[in-house]
């Protein structure tokens, strides 16, 4: 008994055997947990090395120089990057995408651990995380409201954040526009140099007198008491009156030579929304957590912060990924749903027999859900590729149901056999077909264990969840498809005929084409060779990118005014800049951020949703780029975020990294990249990534006078830092259980030039302090606002997007070209990161994929049909699909990424499937006795309506996802139009061509058999 016999008269246990799965699947689904793309980001650690006040340059070779050494032994690194401020570095390691968390933070904590020995003793605790300080916020909120911003940024530190930073999954929160509480000392340097005071006195005063030390037990009998010595602070009233010095038997107070104000930070941030001042907090995920699952924790955890904050407070949140995940997520299964109703609808319109529509489209549901199963026990999330992949299987699973259903109903027609009895003849007469098109579809994906990087990422559940739908529908189609089809169709239903109206003309108009063909080979075979050379064109005319453009509704605008603005000065740039931004079309809010460096801003822009809009993002932002061609001396830049997150520098798909020892060199050299770069047809928002304009002012020691008047360098620049920079947290104030600095500096009016500075002290270990300017000179220069190294070395980026619908390949190689240009010296050298690396990745992988996934087609086809041959014959499809798909690329305006190069990778899978339909069918009919001719002609007029309706079903199934409507609707449209492209116009081709081939080779074998033979009996006597 066959299995097909077996599973026709088991109709019990065939429909359990299907409904295990399905019912598993529909459980499944609901454990399956949401994403927009599958788990790609790399492990990333960062940590945050604090040294106050000092110069990048200082912190670079006295801190981050040797805390790179000593990471540098840590396996698994791919990059590291350092971004070096005053007074702050980070240190940002992202570790090959193998390389787990947990462990890489664990090495990174060890080995700083090892280099906090060798750093300046002044250097911070240092803060290392799991988190990519450059990613994207996955969820940012605005505090606002009458209390002002001393009051809001009170309540986002000390309880929004500490109730937000408990959530599991959350790497980062981050407060910009706020201003902490501080309590600052502002020292009056008249007062103190008529005291004969240095502000290390006063410092050491307010440290002593502020202080709580335990004493011990106290033993009394049973008892035990804790001595403690109650010192501290409790208001500024204390710390005036804390006692400096005494001169002549009278007490100096800190009051009678500064003023103790309880205040807050220097403001170095601000932030508004659509114009009104804010306190903005960014939520950043740890590396490798879901971002619904950690969006709708925070959600919740904010939800009920929310009930404990004054009424006045307002929280309004301003981004939410999860909205963007939700939307694609909900665009994709509308997709599925109309791609397996268009795809019935198409099998309706050739089969005209609701019996056998009903019976064919069961494949569907019951293949897509019960891949939900196999998805979950794999791991994968439902998340983009996931559900691209069903939805892409919608036209395929019904394949394997389409061709039994239409050989059973040939038989019961063109037979006269019972349904029973057809059912049990046409599944056995096309299992071979059916299983060999399923399996060959399957392996095209076993490359991707050879994959590595993002690539191998992105396709691995993609690829596993279509292997996963095409499985359950090749057991449905040899189960459940026969066991209903004996049981519902009727012998007196009927489906056209061949021969009959529109399809019978069609018939016959292949059949006159596949003799005309046969009897004119040579032309067949010219005109498919012409055909695939062109790919070899077609490939130079589309270009290549790693991924297009992606309409998320939001885009950044970030702008540099000149240096030496102040932050007043960049608010009324912003505030000036926000309600002409807010005014252009489909713009729903405008929020700037300016950071610590106050002459630089993001500025947020939000759309409106994609459906109350009648601009593209893409359009949106070449509006704003059009605005701000008015305000060149800004350096604007649009930054079009990608799916892939990433910070400021992973928006750009052009990152050329310029590494060599001298930073001033390396800023020339990108300079003249950047005006090689800005001059470029396709390119848009050229920039570089350093500024050596800095304003400084510089303390040049005199070292024997510095020596003669007892001043040691090291107290004087501690000096200058305290007075001056004020960063330096000398002590603590406690007030209700929270802990604010306590900071000192000198009044801002005598520290506000050149000569305010000259006439500070510094202590001496004379005893008596000095003035600056009788041991320095104050010279004014400038110095980096910002150093950046690249794999230990300094680095200078140039940065540039592509304009819409340019290829990358085109501009990466003009900027290659201008960065060969610089010839540079030994020592020098460049490096292209961001998508320009992930492209080269991507086409290495892609290119090892189409190789591998063709000889393991070859191999699955060998072993079913048994020859070395007759797979060769139906793998001539697979060469013509590719010029048919780049075709499709360029008359669409599209360009060669990785969704469309998966498109091609799936169509390897597809087009056979006809080829096969043809080749397994002439041999059954060949083993009959039919001639060779006859049997090729019959065998593909009668497989020519299932592979009709076959191509019909996969293209009508794509088509919603084709048109690119809805939610990150740009990127799976590129691999639907792709297929569709591809199979419908290589089709007719392939008709042609599998059948001309089939005669070759099999004139070519018989040749060869008969030269042989002929040899072997040619040595036969002579051996005799």
């Amino acid at each position: 008994m066959s299995f097909a016999s077996f599973c026709v008269r088991r109709p019990a246990f065939t429909t359990m055997l299907v409904m295990m799965f399905v019912v598993t699947g529909l459980f499944s689904f609901n454990d399956l947990s949401v994403d927009l793309l599958p788990k790609a980001d790399p492990a990333t650690v960062q940590v945050v090395l604090m040294l106050p006040g000092a110069s990048p340059e200082e912190l670079n070779s006295s801190v981050v120089e040797p805390v790179e050494q000593s990471l540098s032994s840590i396996a698994g690194i791919d990059e590291m990057n350092a971004r070096i401020f005053e007074g702050q570095a980070r240190v940002i390691l992202k570790f090959i995408l193998e390389r787990d968390i947990n462990d890489a933070a664990q090495d990174v904590r060890e080995k700083v651990a090892q280099a906090m020995k060798d750093l300046p003793p002044e250097v911070e605790p240092p803060v290392i995380t799991k988190v990519d300080p450059e990613a994207d916020p996955v969820i940012s909120f605005a505090l606002s409201g009458p209390l002002g911003i001393r009051a809001l940024t009170e309540i986002a530190d000390k309880t929004i954040r500490r109730g937000i930073e408990t959530v599991d999954g959350v790497g980062e929160v981050t407060i910009s526009g706020g201003h902490m509480r501080e309590i600052h000392v502002v020292l009056d340097v008249e007062k103190l140099n008529a005291h004969g005071l240095t502000v290390d006195r006063v410092r050491d005063a307010i440290v002593s007198e502020n202080v709580e030390i335990p004493g011990g037990r106290i033993q009394q009998g049973d008892a035990e008491l804790t001595l403690r010595t109650l010192g501290r602070l409790d208001s500024s009233e204390q710390f005036s009156n804390v006692v400096v010095a005494t001169a002549a038997g009278t007490p100096i107070r800190l009051r009678d030579v500064a003023a103790v104000e309880d205040t807050t930070e220097e403001a170095r941030t601000s932030a508004f929304f659509d114009g009104q001042r804010t306190v903005v907090m960014d939520v950043r995920r740890q590396s490798g957590q879901n971002t619904v699952q950690v969006v709708e924790a925070v959600r919740d955890k904010l939800a009920q912060l929310q009930r404990a904050l004054p009424p006045e407070v307002r929280v309004t949140i301003t981004r939410d990924d999860s909205n963007f995940i939700h939307a694609s997520i909900a665009s994709l299964e509308e997709h599925l749903l109309l791609g397996s109703l268009f795809a019935s609808l198409v099998i309706m319109a050739f089969i005209r027999n609701l019996r056998v529509v009903f019976v064919a489209s069961l494949a569907i549901p019951a293949s897509i859900i019960a891949s939900f199963a196999l998805v979950r026990a794999a791991g994968f999330t439902l998340n983009s590729m996931t559900l691209l992949a069903l939805t892409l299987a919608v036209g395929i699973v019904i394949d394997d149901a389409i061709v039994v259903l239409e050989n059973v109903f040939r038989h019961m027609q063109e037979e006269g056999v019972p349904p029973f009895q057809a059912a049990i003849d046409g599944t056995r007469e096309v299992t071979l077909a059916v299983v060999a098109t399923s399996v060959s579809l399957i392996v095209i994906f076993l490359p991707v264990a050879f994959m590595s990087g993002y690539t191998q990422r992105f396709i691995y559940p993609f690829g596993f969840t279509m292997a996963f739908a095409v499985m359950v529908s090749l057991l449905v189609s040899l189960t459940l498809t026969p066991m209903l089809s004996a049981r519902v169709l009727r012998s007196d239903g009927r489906i056209h005929r061949h021969g009959e109206g529109f399809f019978g003309r069609v018939d016959a108009a292949y059949r006159r084409s596949l003799e005309w063909s046969l009897d004119h080979r040579a032309v067949i075979v010219l005109v498919s060779a012409v055909v695939f050379a062109s790919t070899f064109v077609l490939s130079r005319m589309i270009g290549r990118s790693f991924l297009p453009n992606e309409d998320m509704g939001e885009f950044q605008l970030v702008i540099d005014a000149p240096e030496g603005t102040s932050l007043q000065g960049m608010e009324k740039v912003v505030l000036g800049l926000t309600p002409k931004l807010k005014a252009l079309a489909g713009v729903a809010h405008v929020m700037p951020t300016i950071f610590e460096r106050v002459n630089h801003s993001h500025i947020f822009i939000e759309l409106r949703p994609l459906a109350d809009r009648a601009l593209t993002q893409d359009q949106i932002a070449d509006s704003v780029r059009t605005l701000m061609q008015q305000y060149p001396s800004y350096k604007p830049s649009v930054l079009i975020r990608t799916p892939l997150g990433g910070g400021e520098s992973s928006f750009y798909p052009i990152q050329l990294n310029l590494m060599g020892p001298d930073l001033r060199q390396l800023s020339s050299y990108s300079l003249r990249v950047l005006a090689d770069v800005q001059r470029m047809p396709y390119i848009s928002d050229a920039k570089s990534a350093v500024n050596l304009s800095n304003p400084e002012l510089r303390v040049a020691v005199d070292r024997q006078r510095a020596a003669d008047l007892g001043v040691r360098i090291s107290d004087l620049a501690r000096a200058l830092r305290l007075m001056v920079s004020g960063e330096d947290e000398i002590s603590s104030y406690r007030e209700r259980g929270e802990r604010y600095p306590v900071k000192i500096r000198v009044r801002e009016d005598q520290r506000s030039d050149a000569g305010a500075i000259g006439g500070l002290m510094v202590p001496s270990s004379r005893g008596e302090p000095v003035r600056v300017d009788n041991v320095a000179q104050l010279e004014r220069g400038f110095g980096p606002t910002v150093i950046q190294r690249f794999n230990r070395q300094f680095s200078v980026a140039v940065f540039a997007d592509i304009k819409p619908g340019q290829p990358l390949d085109a501009a990466l190689r003009g900027i290659t070209a201008s960065a060969r240009a610089l010839n540079l010296p030994p020592g020098y050298s460049f490096k292209l990161t961001g998508q320009a690396k992930l492209l080269d990745e991507t086409t290495m992988n892609m290119v090892l994929a189409l190789t591998l996934a063709s000889i393991f087609i070859y191999m699955v086809l060998a072993m079913q049909f048994e020859s070395f041959v007759q797979p060769l014959v139906i793998m001539t499809a697979l060469p013509l699909s590719l010029p048919f798909a780049l075709l499709t690329l360029w008359l669409t305006g599209r360009v060669l990424n990785l969704w469309s190069a998966l498109g091609v990778l799936l169509l390897l899978g597809i087009v056979k499937k006809n080829s096969i339909l043809q080749v397994d069918y002439t041999n059954v009919l060949r083993r009959q006795g039919m001639p060779l001719r006859e049997a090729l002609v019959q065998a593909s007029e009668t497989r020519l309506r299932p592979i009709l309706m076959t191509t019909a079903a996969i293209v009508a199934g794509l088509v919603p996802t084709a048109l690119g409507v809805g939610a990150g609707a740009a990127q799976r449209a590129d691999i639907a139009v792709t297929i569709v492209g591809g199979q419908s116009l290589c089709l007719f081709l392939t008709l042609l061509l599998v059948p001309v081939s089939y005669s070759l080779a099999e004139e070519g074998v018989a040749r060869a058999k008969h030269v042989w033979r002929a040899r072997v009996r040619g040595q036969a006597p002579a051996e005799a």
